[in-house]
């Protein structure tokens, strides 16, 4: 009587068992890896796989290489500007570039080079500062309003009804001519005070489109409080389109910075601003037209630079674009 074979052998005994415990042999080596057992993959989230989005996007890398330069070049305008940007020499006023002085000088004999580069600051400033206070702001109050409903819904929908009636332009004639300090302060509190409707609009949409998920209504039937729905559940899933719009804003707000100033009622001197260098440019745009060329250069490449990380932020972090 034959003795009884082995499971294993039974199963290689045979043309189909062999060729499946050799499929479960490879995949077992597969699993472990030569050196041991391979690891997990780590669980994708929206943001990881729009940080790899944006990594191979390079649009995103030119954009986010720019503004890095002008941030440097914001805080640290003396690594490639040894000038002082208010020390003018009337007697060189509207000359074309020369040795040391490659953007040449303006009507007041200022270097415009030097003017250029320290212009950055305030223009970065102006940006980031009123992007902030505006998201800050218009999320908080959009956020609330989508989330209870209700009365304070109502009232901050006709509250922004008003505000969107209010053009910026008008608005900052009106409201800034009357402001007489020199810094940067007054110009961010007005992009602020008008700015906040439409990141609330955002914020409030992105809320109540949150919070009508399941993971949202399961945990509201698990007991979960109103502040953990929100800080835990709601806000991770809700803030990719304020990020989204906020950063597009922030060019916008750059030259409208720009606008005010060259219209009188935004910055003022002694501030070095490029709205304020194309405003004392213009006069002299056929006599000296570098005067107007190099400030408003670099006033539309931040702009552009900004819009295009926008628009490389809104691809990565739109599912249905993928």
């Amino acid at each position: 009587m034959p003795e009884p074979q082995e499971p294993q052998g039974a199963i290689a005994g045979t043309g189909m068992g062999g060729a499946m415990d050799l499929a479960v042999s490879e995949a077992n080596t597969l699993e472990k890896g030569p050196d041991g057992p391979a690891p997990r993959d780590r669980a994708r989230s929206l943001w990881s796989d729009a940080w790899r989005d944006l990594r191979r996007n390079p649009v995103f890398i030119l954009s986010a290489l720019v503004i890095l330069f002008l941030v440097v070049i914001s805080l640290w305008p003396s690594l490639i500007a040894s000038g002082n940007p208010l020390k003018c020499d009337l007697s060189k006023a509207q000359e074309g570039s020369q040795p040391g002085h490659p953007f040449g000088y303006d009507g007041q004999g200022c270097d415009v080079y030097t003017r250029t580069v320290y212009g950055a600051r305030t223009s970065v400033t102006v940006g980031v500062c009123a992007t902030l206070g505006v998201a800050i702001l218009g999320s908080v109050l959009g956020g609330l309003a989508g989330f209870f409903g209700g009365f304070w819904d109502s009232i901050l929908s006709r509250v922004t009804d008003i505000f969107f009636a209010i053009p910026v332009v008008l608005g900052g004639l009106v409201l800034l001519s009357v402001v007489t300090s020199s810094t940067v302060w007054p110009v961010i509190g007005f992009m602020v005070l008008l700015g906040w409707p439409q990141i609330s609009r955002i914020a409030r949409g992105s809320v109540i489109t949150a919070k009508q998920n399941d993971y949202v209504q399961a945990a509201r039937a698990l007991g979960a409080s109103n502040s953990r729905l929100l800080l835990r559940h709601i806000t991770p899933n809700a803030v990719a389109p304020v990020i989204v719009v906020a950063t597009i804003a922030l060019g916008t707000y750059i030259s409208l910075e720009a606008t005010l100033s060259y219209l009188g009622v935004g910055l003022k001197p002694p501030t070095v601003s490029w709205g304020i260098d194309i405003s004392a440019a213009s006069a002299y745009i056929r006599n000296a037209p570098h005067m107007l060329l190099w400030p408003a250069g670099a006033l539309a490449i931040t702009v552009l630079a900004f819009i295009m990380l926008g628009d490389a932020v809104r691809d990565a972090l739109d599912p249905k674009l993928r």
